[in-house]
């Protein structure tokens, strides 16, 4: 069963959530941060779900313990 999760390896740049959602969608992790940079600029996707998703998804070593 796959799980979201942010990453804590060389996939995290601010927070992980980009890094881990596309582990999640097996895509390079570049893609989706610029998808969601375009979503911010554009105003279909706010910093604040960002930093939601960031609070909410736990970090890929608290799924190991």
């Amino acid at each position: 069963m796959k799980r979201l999760y942010r990453t804590t390896s060389s996939d995290a740049v601010l927070c992980g959530v980009c890094g881990g959602i596309a582990r999640y969608l097996g895509v390079d992790p570049t893609v989706v941060r610029l998808i969601t940079a375009a979503l911010v600029f554009v105003g279909g996707l706010s910093l604040w779900v960002y930093v939601i998703a960031a609070l909410l998804m736990p970090k890929e070593s608290a799924m190991w313990r």
